[in-house]
């Protein structure tokens, strides 16, 4: 199932930008005979309806007939002692198929992204997950996500970081982050571009924790677009590929020199790292 297009980053900056958003995207899931998910942060599920049905759309009736849910997060996936991006993937899992269980042709589901700003307990996890489920989710379910990042409530290089990582973007433009890190469009791994270093360490740490964690067994880094790494940011994708030892090597694509004269200075690594050039 083609997964492209499937999670989106939505950013706005007015209210107006939101309910126009929501309403198109409550709209085509109705049409489309799907279940609906609306996952708040810091609007009241009253508001989301309010907006829907000023919008022209039932938004009751769907409630009511179960086909429209709006909770807040944190009664929901922050309910716990956190945010974990495998529990995450695993209740998306579970909500797809009590999805198809009720009869519904698949799941489509809004998240405010602002609590990821907030100091929960594993928000530093977000840029991992958002990563990740690319591959580990979309391309198995009948899901469609939109992620809702308001730039009133975050700053911009963090929702830049944040809505690179999907492959679809809708609503405002936003500056591209000194770090850009992103799935790939057609095999399981990550394009990294822009320069690699002290400030960006978290957008390093966060595509590492992503490899090292994925699901599928062959990875691949495209590096091709890097201009710079440093050799805290190098040691990070070092680990990341040696904790993968029980899979392929970790294909890493255009490799720039610094990777290719670590390689030379551990040659432990090869059996983890396969340089690729083309």
């Amino acid at each position: 199932m083609p997964s492209e297009g499937r999670h989106s980053s939505v950013v706005f900056s007015d209210d107006r930008q939101w309910a126009e958003h929501l309403a198109v995207f409550v709209r085509a899931g109705l049409g489309k005979g799907e279940r609906i998910l609306y996952f708040a942060d810091t609007t009241a599920p009253g508001r989301v309806l309010r907006a829907l049905t000023d919008a022209g759309i039932d938004a009751e009736g769907a409630v009511a007939r179960g086909q429209l849910s709006v909770s807040a997060a944190a009664q929901t996936y922050l309910a716990g002692s956190g945010f974990d991006p495998d529990e995450m993937i695993g209740l998306w899992f579970d909500a797809t198929r009590e999805a198809s269980a009720s009869g519904y042709r698949g799941l489509r589901a809004v998240g405010e992204m602002s609590w990821g700003a907030r100091g929960i307990t594993g928000a530093d996890r977000l840029l991992e997950y958002e990563l990740r489920i690319h591959e580990e989710v979309f391309a198995h379910l009948p899901l469609t996500a939109w992620c809702f990042y308001d730039r009133r409530l975050m700053c911009d290089e963090y929702v830049s970081v944040l809505a690179d990582a999907h492959l679809t973007h809708r609503g405002e433009p936003h500056p591209g982050p000194a770090l850009r890190v992103s799935p790939l469009v057609d095999r399981p791994g990550l394009l990294m571009s822009g320069s690699a270093g002290y400030d960006t360490r978290d957008a390093v740490a966060a595509a590492a924790a992503a490899l090292s964690g994925a699901a599928a067994p062959q990875m691949e880094l495209d590096l091709a677009a890097l201009r710079h790494i440093d050799a805290a940011s190098l040691a990070l994708l070092a680990d990341a590929a040696a904790g993968r030892r029980d899979g392929p090597p970790l294909k890493v694509r255009q490799a720039p020199s610094p990777v290719r004269r670590l390689l030379q200075l551990f040659p432990e690594l090869d059996s983890v790292v396969e340089v690729v050039d083309r």
